[in-house]
């Protein structure tokens, strides 16, 4: 009966990535090994969390930290009200930016956004998947920016 629990105490081997992730020294090297090992975007491999609120990305600008924002609204949203310094990449065409967005996140976290949040956590778990993990959804999107951070930017 040893060997069963054995075998069930063993779990899925997923200790070895998560070791060689935090010893990794580059985002490049942690997004090899999240390819070459598989990656789960319902496990926290980093401590960056899937969703943060628009007073931490406040936070994070304030700081002068390498933060791109990424917003996945459509055109017609963005020309209504958009955070300044923003880039827009639709929901749609994120797959054929992919390669813009790997650059960027080697170099800053990305915080990707929408109207009320739920359009950037799908994109940010998509991103995931395709292991690029320094990526983050603001919640509540634009229109709790607009509320809690920056009243100048319109609701609608």
């Amino acid at each position: 009966m040893s060997v069963g629990l054995e075998a069930a105490t063993a779990g899925p081997r997923r200790v070895e990535p998560v070791v060689c992730l935090r010893k990794a020294h580059s985002q490049k090297a942690r997004r090899a090994i999240r390819l070459r090992f598989g990656y789960n975007p319902f496990v926290s491999y980093d401590s960056l969390p899937v969703e943060i609120a628009p007073a931490e990305v406040r936070r994070l600008l304030d700081s002068g930290e390498p933060v791109y924002l990424i917003d996945v609204r459509q055109p017609e949203e963005h020309a209504l009200c958009h955070i300044e310094g923003a880039q827009l990449i639709p929901m749609n065409t994120v797959p054929a930016a992919l390669q813009d967005l790997e650059t960027k996140a080697d170099d800053a976290t990305l915080v990707v956004f929408c109207h009320h949040g739920m359009r950037s956590l799908n994109v940010v778990n998509w991103l995931r998947g395709q292991g690029i993990a320094e990526c983050t959804s603001m919640s509540g999107g634009i229109d709790q920016w607009s509320t809690e951070i920056d009243p100048d930017v319109p609701r609608y």
